[in-house]
């Protein structure tokens, strides 16, 4: 939940919540405005904060009825977790904070999750493919981390034994020192899940969008394997990459389903090409065999050695840069929730307070920030918050 006042107050949040919108993060941004008389009519820092933000939020209001705001602010928490999460604003304007009415308590109910998009002939295509393929491929983004699917994902890849790669939001989903494991896809990552992207027959996606970052030219991308995709927002499907077989719904009502119809599977030859792969790139970048006692150290290898002193159990934040990429690479994520990043927007300044935010949420967990020259400065006066 963030506040802010009018005009400029307002408009400050802007970035933030285009940054929560591209990650699926949920927010409620309450802000302020001038007088209802006076809305419309350039007042002094008034500003359609509605109208900016209406591209970059769920869903937003502007109150101008108090007895209509306590409902308000109930749906904008209901709105903000429902489903695919997202920031909402809520504007109200100065004589509305003045404004008193009668309050009537009502308890928040459950939020569902979403289960009544998923159909069985969906499960049975999934199965199906499968049961046929020789070399699967699960590719697991943020989805899987927001829907707290880690356990189910387990479960499922385990009884497929496929290789998993992860998208940068989807660190943590799958534990980095599974032998399953094979890093990160995309442009900035790791060696093996990019090389042996081409040789797959098929794709199963969780949770993830088909980021550009990640697909590259989607033409090109997994081009001899089918798609299942399993996802919760309708619109992300055949957006980039077309699925042969859609799965919609919460990944973490899906997967189940899945699991219990898919018998195990032995794909060890498979799996042996990612980890020949994995161990070229490790001794290229990080020297985890010979670890160097002398001389400069490489990113690669600063990274490593922070996962090894925190035995991965840290919080990592970074910023954005190539410092974010090096992290992600090379940081081993035993469990969900343990990276804060800006993803989608990819924000300069984020680390910083973001770190703060991870700290207080988490006091009993180590939080360590990768940051730049760059984004350190941007936010620089909130060492201030830190130490206070």
């Amino acid at each position: 939940v963030c506040f802010a006042t009018s005009g400029p107050g307002a408009t400050n949040l802007v970035t933030g919540i285009a940054t929560a919108y591209m990650d699926s993060v949920p927010i409620v941004a309450i802000t302020c405005n001038v007088n209802v008389p006076l809305l419309g009519k350039d007042s002094f820092q008034e500003i359609d904060i509605a109208g900016i933000t209406t591209p970059i939020t769920k869903h937003n209001f502007i109150v101008k009825d108090v007895t209509k705001l306590a409902d308000t602010i109930r749906r904008a928490f209901r709105i903000a977790q429902k489903g695919r999460p997202g920031p909402v604003l809520v504007d109200i304007p100065k004589d509305i904070t003045a404004a008193k009415t009668e309050y009537e308590f009502c308890k928040a109910e459950p939020i569902a999750r979403v289960t009544d998009t998923i159909r069985e002939e969906d499960l049975a295509k999934a199965l199906a493919m499968i049961k046929a393929a020789e070399k699967p491929y699960i590719f697991v983004g943020g989805g899987a981390v927001i829907s707290g699917a880690s356990a189910e994902l387990k479960e499922f890849v385990h009884k497929v034994d496929a290789p998993v790669c992860d998208s940068l939001m989807g660190k943590g989903a799958f534990d980095g020192t599974n032998d399953l494991y094979t890093g990160m896809l995309g442009m900035h990552g790791n060696y093996g899940p990019n090389i042996k992207n081409k040789d797959c027959d098929l794709i199963i996606a969780i949770g993830m969008r088909f980021d550009d970052r990640v697909t590259g030219n989607p033409e090109r991308f997994g081009i001899n394997a089918k798609v299942i995709h399993f996802e919760i927002d309708p619109s992300e499907i055949n957006k980039i990459i077309y699925a042969d077989v859609p799965v919609v719904g919460d990944v973490k009502r899906t997967l189940p389903l899945l699991t219990a119809l898919v018998h195990e599977n032995d794909h060890s030859a498979w799996i042996d090409e990612f980890r020949a792969c994995y161990d070229v790139e490790c001794e290229k970048i990080i020297n985890r065999v010979t670890r160097p006692s002398s001389g400069p150290l490489r990113m690669g290898e600063v990274v490593d050695r922070v996962t090894c002193a925190t035995r991965g159990d840290a919080v990592l934040v970074t910023d954005v840069g190539q410092h974010q990429m090096m992290a992600a690479r090379y940081f081993k994520f035993n469990r969900p929730r343990s990276i804060i990043t800006s993803g989608g927007l990819g924000t300069m300044g984020f680390g910083l307070p973001a770190a703060i935010g991870a700290k207080l949420a988490v006091p009993e967990r180590e939080v360590c920030l990768f940051v730049g020259d760059g984004g350190f400065q941007m936010n620089i006066q909130e060492l201030a918050t830190v130490f206070q």
